[in-house]
């Protein structure tokens, strides 16, 4: 029993008490029992329609998610808000808005505050550095605000997340903790037992803490998951299942993903109730037709061949011999090196380290991160990389995918550390014959974005055999 259970799909005729939302199965019939009884009632409703938004025609609303490219699905949509001030956050919100700089909300936030701030459950499919983190956090803050949980599937996100929320919330007096594994667990029990209003933590940790009775889940009515096709990929399924079964039936759940394959929607079936479906990116022309992100198009966008990647970046694939690798590494830097820092991404924690060492000893300033190092020392190097060594240092701008492993989701994961926020990057994946079986759905991508494809790459998508390469190899 896995203490969820909605009606099939996402709509449908249902019955509006709370109560009864996750009492069903998928085939309609009763689960455990979910009662509410003993749960205080709690407000979830805290959107007020700024007379500026009010005053929007549905044309120009079309007209607004158009040249933004949101795509929205459900019942009583919201219309977006095109400032800050429109979405009504308080005051010291505002202020805090003001000194990080932002000039306007991000697509995502645009349509995403209003979903949230209105209590229904939201599908927010986006690509990665679109803002969402704001999208799901700064709704917790106006009035009294609900309980808290952020689920994320890494220690780094989950303490990128709480950097966020202490910023936006240090004005409001509202605490949060960051419970993750690897470190003592002293400190996180102490800030569980003095209370908080916001947890973010990877799902093994908090499971480790829930089953030590450190805390409870009872209070919770705002559940985030961040990255869920990231945890998924990660096997954190059951964890996920085991985690949601604890929390009140009638929470509020916010469910972000920068990919939308089935497993990720058969989850958010179980997780969500008669959600709004919000989809920030290009579609294919096909989509394009769709006012709505219908059924439909829903199943044109499941599996790999339909993943999306960030049409900010540019994609130079180059199909090269495994021993090839390493020159063609060391010649990048001289050719891009601008006082950017690069991202390079490894297939094996032992090909890091030795990666690491070769270009240290040619004279590039390399540092490696894995799961093997020590938190202690995987925050020393983030560090280091986000403060970098010349006064100049610039943005991350470039991802270099040395071994092309994985999934396509995790491709379009890498590449997405760079272009965000709108800014260009550029990626450099590297591709042997031995990622022949990836050809075709890379094609895909490479295409909807706007890329070249090489006729190299194209005859390999076809199931014609590799190439022969020079020793320079191929550049798409």
């Amino acid at each position: 029993d896995s203490g969820l259970g909605a009606p099939t799909g996402f709509g449908g005729s249902v019955q509006h008490s709370s109560s009864n939302r996750r009492d069903y199965d998928d085939g309609g019939s009763p689960k455990r029992n979910l009662s509410l009884d003993g749960l205080p009632h709690f407000e979830k409703n805290f959107y007020i329609e700024s007379p500026a938004v009010r005053a929007m025609t549905d044309a120009e609303v079309n007209e607004y998610r158009q040249q933004r490219e949101i795509t929205v699905e459900g019942r009583d949509i919201p219309k977006p808000v095109k400032s800050f001030h429109d979405a009504g956050f308080p005051e010291y919100v505002m202020e805090e808005i003001t000194k990080a700089g932002f000039t306007e909300p991000t697509p995502i936030q645009s349509q995403g505050w209003p979903m949230a701030l209105k209590g229904r459950d939201l599908i927010g499919i986006a690509e990665t550095g679109s803002g969402k983190t704001l999208a799901y956090l700064l709704p917790i803050y106006p009035g009294d605000g609900p309980i808290v949980l952020v689920l994320a599937p890494t220690r780094e996100l989950a303490v990128q997340i709480q950097q966020e929320a202490t910023k936006f919330g240090a004005s409001s007096r509202i605490k949060s903790t960051c419970i993750y594994g690897g470190v003592p667990k002293g400190p996180q029990v102490r800030d569980l037992r003095k209370g908080v209003e916001i947890v973010i933590a990877t799902p093994g940790r908090l499971i480790d803490m829930l089953e030590s009775n450190h805390t409870n889940l009872q209070r919770v009515t705002y559940l985030v998951l961040d990255e869920a096709d990231r945890m998924l990929d990660m096997g954190f399924d059951p964890q996920l299942r085991k985690i949601a079964s604890q929390i009140r039936p009638d929470r509020q759940t916010l469910y972000w993903s920068a990919t939308w394959p089935k497993e990720v929607e058969q989850l958010a079936r179980k997780f969500l109730y008669n959600p709004y479906k919000f989809f920030s990116f290009k579609f294919r022309s096909s989509m394009m037709k769709c006012n709505n992100f219908c059924n439909h198009c829903a199943g044109n966008y499941r599996g790999s061949s339909d993943l999306k990647a960030n049409h900010a970046i540019r994609q130079y694939v180059d199909i090269v011999l495994e021993k090839q690798k390493y020159d063609k590494l060391v010649k990048l830097p001289e050719d891009i090196m601008d006082g950017s820092r690069i991202l390079i991404f490894m297939g094996t924690k032992k090909g890091c380290d030795q990666i690491t060492r070769q270009l240290r000893m040619d004279g590039w300033p390399a540092l490696s991160i894995h799961g093997d190092k020590s938190h202690a020392e995987r925050d020393w190097v983030l560090s280091e990389f986000k403060s970098g060594k010349s006064p100049d240092v610039k943005d991350v701008k470039y991802v270099i995918n040395y071994d092309f492993r994985g999934s396509l989701e995790d491709y379009v994961h890498r590449i997405g550390r760079i272009g965000r926020a709108g800014a260009k990057g550029t990626a450099y994946p590297y591709f042997t014959a031995a990622n022949a079986r990836f050809a075709k759905d890379l094609i895909a991508i490479l295409e909807e974005a706007g890329q070249k494809v090489s006729p190299e790459l194209a005859a390999m998508g076809s199931g014609a055999p590799p190439p022969p390469f020079s020793c320079e190899g191929s550049r798409i």
